[in-house]
């Protein structure tokens, strides 16, 4: 087992990616802190892992707000006297275009998605450092690495959800806290489900090597690897669990023959009639006009 003796919180838990975390890391021995702004979901999860066998308690916390993130590390504290690993997962989804998100969407955006991670994390590392060290992992997202259709709000927080691990990670190694990050591509959850569109879920399938959408066990055991042992050497690093999507450049199926020609190719400079335009892909905007492109 690669958690015995450990103590770690998933925040998020009641459902989803965070619940799957939560099994696996009981089953590999962890004392797991089940934390959802839904108890009535963190108990099931928790009733779901005391039912394997685990040991799993369920806090209430808003992780949007200092109070509640203090209550929650100090009673984890209280009950257990240690702290070894966070996992910041707590998020909400919006796709959205950017001229149609409103301020509060934004502001809410951020408030979850990166100002739950900065307090949640902040805080247990204060905790951590008194006690000899932790490893925290913060979930980010792909959708914080590449401009994508609706993602305004929700890409920018995890854009800064990676640049806040990587700064965390640099600051407090000196004091025995490792700071790493899961970037999940598509994953077939509750909020991917509320927020892909058909129109976006077909985009995932024809830009992904893998062509389907990831499994909450798959990034859970991503994560079991950031907060084990095994990765003790592994610090500031962005691991993608994403199929591909992040690699991939062109996707094409070469059916064409040998003797074909070639289309022509666009030039640099103003396009010169519609037959520059037919062959034109996706520019890195999330727009694809035609083909299959990254």
């Amino acid at each position: 087992m690669r958690l015995t003796s450990d103590v770690a919180i998933v925040t998020g838990a009641g459902r989803g990616i965070g619940r799957a975390i939560a099994r696996l890391f009981a089953a590999e021995g962890a004392r797991v802190v089940v934390a959802d702004i839904d108890f009535a979901s963190a108990q099931l999860t928790a009733d779901q892992i005391q039912g394997s066998g685990g040991q799993a308690i369920a806090e209430p916390v808003d992780i949007s707000q200092t109070a509640p993130v203090q209550r929650l590390i100090d009673g984890t504290l209280v009950r257990y006297g240690q702290l070894d690993v966070l996992v910041n997962n707590a998020g909400i989804g919006l796709n959205k275009p950017f001229l149609a998100t409103t301020l509060e969407e934004w502001d809410q955006q951020l408030r979850v998605n990166l100002t739950g991670a900065f307090l949640c994390g902040q805080s247990a590392a204060r905790a951590m450092i008194e006690r000899g060290g932790g490893r925290i992992v913060n979930i980010a997202s792909i959708s914080g690495q590449r401009g994508g259709q609706g993602r305004a709000a929700y890409g920018a927080a995890k854009a800064g959800v990676i640049l806040l691990t990587k700064v965390m990670a640099v600051e407090l190694a000196p004091l025995g806290v490792r700071v790493n990050a899961v970037s999940p591509g598509p994953v077939d959850t509750d909020q991917s489900r509320g927020t892909h569109t058909p129109s976006t879920r077909q985009a995932y399938y024809d830009r992904i090597p893998a062509q389907r959408y990831g499994e909450r066990e798959e990034i859970a055991a991503a994560v079991l690897f950031l907060a084990s042992r095994e990765s003790s050497f592994v610090n500031g690093h962005v691991l993608n669990v994403d199929g591909g999507f992040n690699a991939a450049g062109l996707i094409f199926e070469d059916s064409a023959s040998e003797n074909a020609q070639p289309p022509m190719l666009r030039r640099s400079g103003p396009a010169s009639g519609p037959a520059d335009r037919s062959h034109a892909v996706d520019n890195g905007s999330g727009v694809p006009t035609q083909g299959r492109a990254t």
